[in-house]
């Protein structure tokens, strides 16, 4: 299997000596903030469009601040959104239109095996501190974010427990060896954002050195994240000079900074936010869920979880919050992944067999008054707080206690990622999974192996059927993942599905960019122009 670039970029000129990288201590030491130049917000004293085009700035608003820039963790979306491939990039990126893997960082890979990849890597790449990118910072990339217990997300998010042998032939040549056959390891490397081989491995960052187009100018917590293009850039300039990340909790707030002029790409939106014309709809792969966890009383108990799943009307949310814009769901993962299987129905809403169901486990001596703690995240998408409030009432209804929990980010995160925070109560946490990788091993290995990085609870046989599909390719993988998907429904009920979404964003006139099934999650800067 091998992938080679059809026209590899010309290198530039030879790089200076490396120099050291930033570390936690080193960030920490700078407070936080490394500031180079003053950003201040463009034309924020205008609402004039032809100003706002004028700029050299291109200004972002976020539903959210981001709790970290750590590259090993740009697999969440709000951190994602503004490292991938903007600040920091991959050996290999994803076309979110084709699915099809292309060249980043490397220009071919290679395996006879499946076992054991070759990367040919670019020369003439370096990163914002002047260093050369070199198979040395790519192998320490691996290490750091997969073999190392520094704990990133990505690790438990694409490669689990499973670490990877690293071996750097010259300076743009590197072999990964996986544990057992890998057919899509590079599907997995290219989730892997890569770092100067002087990153601490001991200590996250927070404010990471790249190879993107753009580097970090200056990050003032709580209000906003400047960037400037990198003149170093070994690929194409990009188009705006600075850019500048603000967030905004309320759609309705961020629509309005599109509409007035104080902002040109708005993420997060929907029609109800009164954005009118400037809203772009896009097809996004985002699946909406609620993930039960089954350790105490009474999610341990399988009339329970099939409670929960009859009790919330999904057709209902999807017309009366979403406009029927999204599609009810019956499994993590929409159509178009490999492993989708459209022969699985969603639960109906069935608010009488929700209560039967209660009332048999509480004949049964199951605790259904226990507290259950819904989990939310503030502003994680468009009317979210409207849709936990809607699910805490019909669960109500069905005879449960439930307790709803709105938090931030960083407070979230200690529910969603291993180890689980512990709670008063037994938990259902509010998913938002989008499988930007386009297979279904990026879904079932952490959300339903027994040991996966944001699983809740498994089976000895589930485990056995993931391992199986893993390894298998072609048709063979597809029926092996329609089959777990299957499984899950009817003997682990581990979530109550909800819908699959559909993104939008809010984009200026002044702004020519066509967002894609990735843009929630990467939204790459470079690929942003002024409008002609």
């Amino acid at each position: 299997m091998t992938f080679e670039s059809q026209n590899p970029a010309t290198p530039p000129a030879p790089a200076p000596p490396r120099r050291r990288a930033l570390t936690a201590l080193a960030v920490t030491a700078l407070g936080g903030s490394v500031v180079l130049s003053g950003c201040a917000v463009a034309n924020s004293d205008s609402g004039s469009g032809s100003a706002a085009a004028a700029s050299d700035t291109l200004r972002v608003v976020l539903q959210q601040e981001p709790p970290t820039l750590e590259p090993c963790e740009a697999n969440l979306t709000s951190t994602g959104v503004i490292d991938r491939s903007t600040v920091t990039e991959p050996l290999i990126e994803r076309n979110p239109e084709t699915g099809e893997l292309e060249p980043k960082l490397a220009t071919e890979w290679s395996s006879e095996d499946d076992t054991v990849w070759t990367f040919k890597l670019q020369e003439g790449v370096t990163f914002h501190d002047g260093s050369d990118f070199t198979a040395e910072d790519a192998a320490a990339t691996i290490e750091r974010a997969v073999n190392s217990d520094l704990g990133c997300n990505v690790e438990g998010y694409v490669f689990g427990d499973d670490d990877l042998g690293v071996e750097v032939v010259d300076d743009t040549t590197l072999t990964v060896t996986a544990p057992q056959a890998d057919p899509i390891l590079p599907l997995r490397i290219s989730f892997l954002e890569v770092v100067p081989s002087e990153t601490s491995t001991t200590e996250k960052v927070r404010e990471p050195i790249g190879t993107g187009p753009y580097q970090l100018e200056s990050w003032d917590a709580g209000q906003k994240i400047s960037l400037a293009a990198y003149d170093g850039y070994w690929g194409e300039k990009p188009a705006y000079a600075k850019a500048e990340y603000q967030w905004r909790s309320e759609g309705s707030v961020r629509a309005a900074m599109i509409t007035s002029g104080e902002a040109d790409i708005a993420m997060g939106l929907s029609p109800e936010d009164n954005i009118g014309d400037l809203g772009v709809p896009y097809p996004n792969n985002e699946t909406v869920a609620i993930r039960m966890h089954n350790d105490k009383a009474p999610f341990d108990d399988i009339r329970i979880r099939q409670a929960v799943n009859y009790a919330i009307d999904k057709e209902g949310i999807v017309a009366s919050l979403y406009g029927g814009r999204d599609q009810v769901a019956a499994q993590l993962v929409p159509e178009g992944i490999v492993g989708h299987n459209a022969d699985l129905a969603p639960w109906p809403h069935d608010a009488e067999q929700a209560k039967q169901l209660v009332e048999e486990a509480k004949a049964d001596g199951v605790d259904t008054g226990a507290q259950i703690s819904l989990v939310v995240r503030t502003a994680q998408f468009p009317k979210i707080q409207e849709l936990a409030q809607v699910i805490q009432e019909q669960l109500t209804q069905a005879g449960l206690n439930v307790k709803l929990k709105m938090l931030e980010t960083s407070q979230q995160l200690t529910y969603q990622v291993r180890p689980f925070a512990e709670d008063e109560g037994d938990i259902g946490l509010m998913i938002q999974h989008g499988n930007q990788a386009g297979d279904a091993a990026f879904t079932v290995d952490q959300y339903m192996l027994s040991n996966g990085a944001q699983s809740a609870f498994g089976t000895p046989e589930l485990d056995a059927m993931i391992e199986k599909a893993d390894a298998a390719t072609g048709e063979d993988r597809q029926a092996a993942f329609e089959e777990i998907f299957a499984y899950q429904n009817e003997e682990v009920v581990q979530f109550a599905h909800i819908a699959h979404q559909t993104g939008m964003i809010g984009k200026a006139a002044t702004v020519d960019y066509a967002p894609n099934s990735s843009t929630g999650d990467e939204l790459r800067l470079a690929e942003i122009k002024p409008a002609q």
